[in-house]
């Protein structure tokens, strides 16, 4: 097959291990710098363009489009989608997760389990916000924030009024959740593909600090998921429309809840922690079920 891997540096481990994985298998692969394509948007003929030439004859697309350039990347991949390039994940789907609202609206509405979260404009409601998740300790999440950056803890409620009206004064978009203390810092990292859990590990936050992510200097350890949790990662990627997904979920008193889903999950922190090929199982999935036109959308979401 002729692989596709939009990716803003060949570098990085995750793209870089899927190079590894789809070669080993014989598969001709080529990195495109996402912001350096661009697309002739015909109705006859839909093409995209780098570097000078026109790229076609891709039987797949592997998107890893960071955070930053959501807008752009999902406008070239769905260009793929329109030439029929079977995207791993969709261009419809990508952007849905990226909305941490949106796509915790769709959550709810499927019955997966959630912390308690609220959203308001008006610094008016912030009292009434504010007991709606339980009062605190709370949560307050900017909903552009990555990898844990725009996220507060608030031990008290006065806290909490404070840093909703500074956000809220810089017109930041935010949300306020509750805070699952019986989570103890730590989260669980389930790899979705297809509609397996392919690898999960336990991030654990660095003593002081309640954010696991591995970029803030949390620790992974292996974990063994119950049957429940295993159902719910897997059934929130696939409310998303996601086909590979990071699903990052919390042990409540409750049962478990998800925090969020992840679109591009980074393979490094998971291939050290399972010793698992989680590249190679992205790129057999692929073998599997890449089919010209076949994606849902067809480019048209």
């Amino acid at each position: 097959m002729k692989l596709a891997i939009l990716s803003r540096n060949a570098k990085l481990y995750s793209t870089r291990r899927l190079i590894e994985a789809a070669t080993e298998r014989g598969h001709e692969v080529r990195v495109i710098d996402t912001l350096r394509a661009y697309m002739n948007i015909a109705s006859h003929k839909p093409s995209i363009h780098y570097k000078g030439e026109e790229l076609e004859g891709f039987d797949a697309v592997i998107p890893r489009i960071g955070a930053s350039i959501t807008f752009y990347g999902t406008a070239v991949l769905r260009q793929f989608e329109m030439m029929g390039v079977f995207p791993l994940n969709e261009s419809v789907a990508i952007s849905r997760s990226r909305d941490k609202l949106r796509s915790l609206q769709l959550l709810a509405r499927k019955g997966v389990g959630l912390p308690v979260t609220g959203f308001a404009h008006s610094p008016d409601d912030i009292p009434d916000l504010i007991s709606m998740v339980g009062g605190a300790p709370l949560v307050i999440k900017l909903l552009e924030g990555t990898q844990g950056i725009g996220v507060v803890l608030c031990e008290t409620e006065k806290a909490a009024e404070s840093v909703l009206e500074a956000f809220m004064g810089l017109k930041a978009n935010i949300m306020v959740q509750e805070y699952i203390r019986e989570a103890g810092g730590a989260d669980i990292r389930c790899l979705v593909v297809g509609d397996k859990v392919i690898a999960a590990m336990k991030r654990q936050a660095k003593a002081g600090e309640f954010r696991s992510n591995l970029h803030r200097g949390g620790s992974a350890s292996l974990i063994k998921i119950t049957p429940e949790e295993r159902m719910t990662a897997v059934r929130a990627a696939k409310v998303m429309g996601l086909s590979v997904a990071g699903v990052d979920i919390l042990r409540s008193n409750h049962g478990p809840v998800v925090m969020e889903v992840n679109s591009s999950p980074g393979l490094e922190g998971i291939e050290a922690t399972t010793g698992k090929d989680v590249a190679g199982l992205i790129i057999d999935y692929i073998e599997k079920t890449a089919r010209p036109n076949q994606t849902r959308t067809r480019g048209k979401g």
